[in-house]
């Protein structure tokens, strides 16, 4: 039957959508719920069986269709329940929601109670089934099982396990309990001695989460079916009342409509408020405490996948529920189900961010829990207050502070912030109503709804004893003002009072309880809104909006940026940045920043208009901008007037329903029999009033259509088509699938949504490596036109760690059988274990794949092996990394690092038995096209450098190879003496490691030192063959396999050269040049990358052989290197690489000013031994020495002096050293040290007005040109801003 035009067209403005009856139906009888799991070893009263919906009024709506699967299954998650007078029979109250499609909600509010069994057909079955159940337990040796025996399932996989849901946690057991686990005496089903009740169910379905009001609505109709008074009113009359004639109250505004004995109240919030939120969410502080309750909201807000486990339905749904209300202005993007129903347990394996929520049962133990994936999984035991968090998770930021912002919030309203503290349980009623039938209904009215501020009788006596007690009063105040909590009295007073306002201001102490619940919901929502709102005060600078239009916008929004992510993470304070690098990665993030670029054609999406709001009135208050990076916690201004709004609302109310009143029923409906819910009449609920409703016929029926699937439905407003299908495109932007569907569980069902997985993880592969390959491109992808140049180190870290997160999830998705917490390193092992038995089985050991990298352009330096089984060894090897999941991701960066991940990855997935064996038929990594693009996207990272294992694994031992070449024409290829080598990276040095003779090469293992950057190589100048003509050393790290090459092509020893028996030698990284290399694609050069030689500044090359520089290549090349040197300042700090390299390198500061001081210089005599600008040094000291103890110098002005001192003392200071650096060497040592102490500018002039200079400068040099050395001078005043710090293998044995 269709419900009638006015009934359906006013539905989105109705309080309630549909009324529900769900229990048995005694036509079809006792059906075993099948996908509830097998339990036929446990006694009939605890298994479980199918339920129905008895009853729906209207029949449908068009705007919210009913989904009578879906609704039955929430209802009773684990079917029917059978109980008899030996148990408990207390009715209990849980709430659900469904998400649709369109990611837009309807909740459901259910209050299931006992009702008596009058069918002899259903009794005489359960008396059958009981008989049998006792047989087989006799003829099979029995011992008497416990209660959580029936944990163990007849069925071996990890997901029917999880599935052999009994009843155990619904039905606490009364006195005889300790023997009801089984069918041994005492226990079981007697027809005729026990009476025999099964569940049903009443449901009210909203289009709004008026929790309380749809709570006391229910509890007030069941009360009245148990009552020995029958109700005022046949039930049809409240039930049409409540879905015809109560409507939605408006925004802003406070309703009351009327139960069966007495008003309900709600209230809905204003267009500026936070949004509605009716869940108690001190509750949910409650049982987690407030600091898991913050770890909690952060890996939500991060989107890792959530798991709720209570033994409580309604436990659940407050936490899921509360978590999800307090993203304000986020909205949660991924699935979304507070309560998984037995039969969708298969949903665990899906390979996305989810929310779920999976009823735990008694004495269940958490480690028997097998879970398909727990990578990245933050999985929440409510019952027993505890939380498991994901491996490497970012504090949110500010957070102590944070923490006692909310703990003060709790404390004001007498709240425990510590958690772990049960709230009362959501029974409906809190007595018991025990073997006797339902007899003591006089007592149950008295006690009814615990909260309305009645009290025990004990607790009563206590607070009488305290208000007549002036003493013991005194002592209370004096208690307070100490600090000392008197909790239980204050408890009682507050309760006591409660019922005083009660009696004056005619608030029920339900309504106040009410009232105390939305103040502390509110309070407590906006600490967190307040958050967001710091963090979050400058968003919109940041936001790029470069479309002309609507359209073109939604056409090429995968290929735009719409946020400026570096220049934002620049602006935040350091402690800030590990969580809002993650935070602004997540779907979350970019919905909202999409609804913001679309509020300049649109109506702001309503959270988005409230945020704004907030943020615009905080800058009135306070100027943002000195603030800026400041980490200074603020704490919210709001709390005092929203809790008044709430408040205001509910003592003034706006509107009351219209009363329920007598319908138009036949004579003879409408029979009450006490204790059952009656049947009801359907034609009188089938439909509402026809179109006298002064609130039912607003607006026309084909904009209230298109109202409906708004995302949140507290404010209505216009929407268009267009907008419709771009929000449901941003939603499956990489998640493919948003909500299960609860009610078709076909075969062909499950593969279709298995399939969209599969889709979906491919097209996250496809955005992820994309993102990462343009970060990493930096200038050379904006010149392209893609987005933000620089990427920080955090970010890389981030959209890496987001990659590790996404290959867990491929590799758990359709998985055989679970073992150990990471998928991956799962799969690894068993591949490990089959390529060594293969080893073992070859004679000669031969390794899978490429075997070995050739000589990388390196004429020394062995090829180095790579494989799969290799790396593993490697990461087995770091005592560091004590977990599986850490294992996965370690492996992950070396194998990008290395440029193989695509290559292991084909590699370990061709083992096509092994991947049979470990996955189902559906999974991703069976899906062959799937899995080839797959492959192909990570092969795409090949095309840059990652050193994301080298620079997060710092503190490992590192093994690493060093060889010495020889120029051997020119040299002797041995010698007598005994060299040294020292190497230095960025993280430290390996210290000074004496060279086996004429070896030449060596291996040592060393604490990673980071990218490499210097090698000091020297010797002892020992024997005749002492001189030494080294062209290179090359370092090869045996893990990553980097190769460095250091160029020297110069001697060591004494009477040659400059005279150096040590150098400093700058490094370079090797690009791989093997065939095979290109085709893997590694062509770009690393950021440092510098010509195949370093320069060569002997004397051959100065001497007129080679081309020398011009005045303008060398002024060039200073400025060259200047610029250098300010841009490695200008990048962030973690981005910087090298100095080293910047100063000493091919085309640094030292070389260009050593062509300076070349120009012109007179270096070769004949007949005399070569000299040095370090001669020039030399004699420039000497003279200045001795004018000063002449007095020459005494004239000239302080600093000039003061000077002329700094340069004597530089110079003497090197010339002092223990180390045989060579004349070159120390000239360099000079440069370094001026740059760094601001000396450089200072000396120039001094040693231009030298008389030495003469001498030894032709008059065409640069270095006498007063308006080129003016020119340097200026140049090497800009370096004077920035700290220049030199690495301590260059300033080593110089004492200043």
């Amino acid at each position: 039957m269709s419900a009638g035009p006015a009934g359906s067209g006013s539905a989105p403005h109705r309080f309630a959508h549909y009324f529900v009856i769900c229990g048995l139906d005694n036509e079809t009888g006792l059906e075993p719920d099948a996908l509830a799991g097998e339990n036929f070893d446990q006694s009939p009263l605890k298994r479980t069986f199918k339920s129905k919906v008895l009853a729906h009024y209207p029949q449908n709506i068009e705007c919210n269709p009913f989904d009578q699967d879906a609704v039955n299954m929430l209802c009773m998650p684990k079917g029917l329940s059978f109980r008899t007078q030996r148990d408990s029979l207390a009715p209990r109250f849980h709430s659900f929601l469904i998400t649709r499609e369109d990611g837009s909600r309807t909740y459901g509010f259910v209050h299931t109670f006992y009702e008596e069994v009058t069918s002899a057909q259903i009794r005489s079955a359960m008396q059958t089934l009981h008989q049998m159940h006792q047989a087989e337990q006799h003829t099979s040796p029995h011992t008497c099982p416990s209660a959580s025996s029936s944990s163990s399932s007849s069925s071996s996989s990890s997901m029917d396990s999880l599935a052999s849901s009994s009843d155990e946690a619904e039905s606490p057991s009364s006195q005889a309990g300790g023997r009801r686990g089984c069918g041994c005496s005492g226990s079981g089903y007697d027809a005729e001695r026990d009476t025999l009740y099964v569940s049903k169910s009443i449901c009210i379905i909203t289009p709004m989460p008026f929790m309380h009001a749809c709570r006391r609505f229910l509890t007030q109709l069941q009360k009245a079916v148990v009552s020995q008074q029958p109700p005022p009113l046949p039930l049809e009359s409240y039930v049409y009342n409540v879905l015809y004639e109560v409507p939605l109250p408006p925004p802003g505004r406070s309703l009351k409509f009327h139960g069966v004995y007495e008003p309900i109240l709600c209230q809905r919030p204003g267009p500026s408020e936070l949004p509605l939120a009716d869940f108690p969410l001190g509750d949910a502080f409650q049982l987690l405490g407030v600091e898991n309750l913050v770890q909690l909201f952060t890996c939500v807000l991060l989107e890792m996948q959530v798991l709720l486990y209570s033994q409580d339905y309604q436990r659940l749904m407050v936490v899921a529920e509360g978590i999800t209300t307090l993203l304000f202005p986020f909205q949660w993007q991924h699935v979304y189900v507070p309560i998984l129903p037995a039969s969708l347990l298969h949903f665990l394996d899906a390979p996305v961010p989810y929310l779920m929520g999976l009823q735990s049962k008694e004495g269940t133990d958490r480690s028997k829990l097998e879970l398909p994936q727990e990578a990245n999984l933050c999985f929440v035991d409510i019952d027993n207050h505890c939380i498991e968090l994901p491996e490497d998770f970012p504090q949110f930021p500010n957070k102590t502070e944070f923490i006692q912002e909310l703990t003060e919030v709790l404390l004001h309203y007498g709240l425990s912030p510590a958690g772990g503290v049960a709230p009362p349980p959501p029974t409906t009623t809190q007595t018991c109503v025990t073997g006797t039938g339902l007899k003591s209904t006089a007592l149950k009215e008295l006690v009814d709804d615990g909260r309305n501020g009645n009290l025990p009788g004990e607790a009563l006596d206590v607070l009488e004893l305290l208000q007549g007690n002036p003493t013991l009063e005194r002592l209370q105040a004096l208690a307070k003002r100490t600090g000392v909590k008197v909790a239980r009295l204050e408890a009682l007073v507050a309760g006591q009072k409660a019922l005083g306002e009660d009696s004056t201001g005619g608030r029920t102490g339900a309504e106040e309880e009410e009232l105390r619940n939305a103040k502390i919901n509110v309070q407590l929502r906006e600490v967190f809104a307040a958050r967001f709102a710091t963090m979050f005060a400058d968003y919109e600078a940041f936001v790029i909006q470069n479309s002309p239009d609507l359209e073109s916008w939604l056409t090429n929004r995968e290929q735009m940026h719409n946020f400026d992510k570096a220049s934002f993470l620049s602006d935040q304070p350091e402690p800030f940045l590990p969580f809002l690098s993650r935070f602004i990665e997540t779907q979350m993030f970019a919905t909202f920043i999409d609804n913001k670029i679309m509020s300049q054609w649109e109506e702001k999406e309503p959270l988005l208009r409230v945020f704004d709001g907030r943020i615009e009135k905080a800058r009135l208050y306070n100027v943002r901008a000195p603030s800026l990076r400041s980490s200074v916690y603020q704490k919210c201004t709001f709390l005092k007037e929203s809790a008044q709004a709430i408040e205001q609302r509910l003592m003034k109310i706006d509107h009351t329903a219209i009363h329920p009143h007598l319908l138009d029923m036949k004579i003879g409906q409408g029979k009450y029999q006490q204790g059952f819910f009656p049947k009801l009449q359907a034609d009188v609920l089938a439909s509402g009033p026809t179109n006298n409703n002064r609130w039912s016929n607003r607006t026309g029926p084909a904009q209230r259509r298109r109202e409906w699937p708004r995302q949140q439905p507290d404010h209505l407003g216009l929407d268009n088509d267009l907008k419709e299908k771009y929000m449901q495109e941003a939603r499956s932007l990489g998640k493919n699938l948003r909500q299960p569907k609860l009610s078709d569980l076909s075969p062909a069902v499950i593969a279709q949504t298995n399939w969209k997985f599969v889709e979906g993880l491919l097209k996250e592969c496809r955005m992820k490596t994309k993102r990462m390959l343009v970060e990493k491109m930096g200038r050379e992808a904006v010149e392209m036109g893609h987005g933000e140049a620089n990427i920080t180190g955090l970010e890389e870290n981030t959209l890496i760690a987001s990659l590790c997160d996404l290959l867990e999830r491929i590799w758990s998705h359709g998985l055989q059988v679970k073992q150990g917490k990471s998928a991956l390193w799962s799969h690894l092992m068993h591949y490990q274990a089959r390529e060594e038995l293969t080893e073992q089985q070859a004679e000669s050991p031969v390794s899978t794949g490429q075997d070995r990298r050739k000589s990388e352009s390196s004429i020394g330096l062995p090829a180095l092996r790579v494989s799969v089984v290799q790396d593993m060894r490697h990461i087995q090897n770091m005592g560091e990394i004590k977990t599986d999941v850490g294992r996965a991701r370690a492996w992950i960066r070396l194998s990008l690092e290395k440029k193989v991940l695509s290559q292991h990855l084909k590699q370990l997935l061709s083992n096509q038995a092994l991947t049979k064996k470990l996955y189902k038929r559906y999974a991703f990594l069976r899906c062959e096209e799937e899995k080839e693009q797959f492959l192909f996207h990570l092969l795409s990272l090949n095309t840059v450098d990652y050193f994301c294992f080298t620079s997060v694994f710092t503190t490992i031992m590192i093994p690493y190879r060093a060889v010495i070449i020889p120029i051997k024409k020119l040299s002797n290829a041995m010698t007598t003496s005994n060299p040294w080598v020292c190497v230095s990276g960025e993280l430290g040095d390996s210290g000074i490691m004496q060279i086996p003779k004429n070896v030449l090469e060596m291996t040592f293992d060393c604490q990673n030192l980071g990218k490499l950057t210097t090698v000091q190589l020297g010797h002892d100048n020992a024997g005749l063959l002492a001189k030494w003509l080294v062209d290179c050393v090359m370092v090869r790290n045996e893990i990553t396999g980097h190769t460095y090459k250091f160029p020297c092509g110069r001697w060591l020893g004494k009477g040659v050269d400059d005279g150096s028996l040590e150098r400093i030698l700058i490094g370079e990284l090797v690009v791989p040049c093997s065939d095979e290399e290109v085709v893997r694609g590694s062509k770009t050069p690393p950021p440092q990358r510098s010509p195949s030689q370093l320069r060569r500044i002997s004397i051959t090359s100065i001497t007129g052989r080679g081309n020398k520089p011009t005045t303008d290549q060398i002024q060039d090349a200073i400025s060259e290197a200047i610029n250098n040197i300010l841009k490695h300042f200008h990048k962030p700090e973690k981005e910087r690489g090298s100095l080293t390299v910047l100063l000493c390198g091919e085309g640094g500061l030292v070389g260009a000013v050593e062509q300076f001081f070349y120009h012109g210089f007179r270096t070769a005599r004949l007949f005399q031994k070569n000299i040095f600008v370090w001669d020039f040094i030399e004699r420039s000291v000497v003279y200045m020495e001795s004018a000063d103890q002449m007095g020459d110098l005494q004239e000239t002005p302080e600093p000039f002096g003061l000077t002329c001192d700094s340069l004597c003392r530089y110079a003497n200071a090197i010339n002092n050293t223990s180390r045989n650096i060579g004349k070159d060497g120390k000239f360099q040592l000079l440069i370094c040290l001026g740059a760094r102490d601001r000396l450089l500018s200072n000396w120039l002039p001094l040693l231009v007005d030298c008389p030495i200079i003469t001498r030894m400068y032709e008059d065409s040099a640069l270095l006498r040109d007063r308006v080129a050395v003016n020119s340097l001078i200026g140049i090497l005043q800009s370096l004077h801003d920035f700290p220049i710090t030199l690495e301590t293998s260059l300033t080593k044995g110089v004492d200043l």
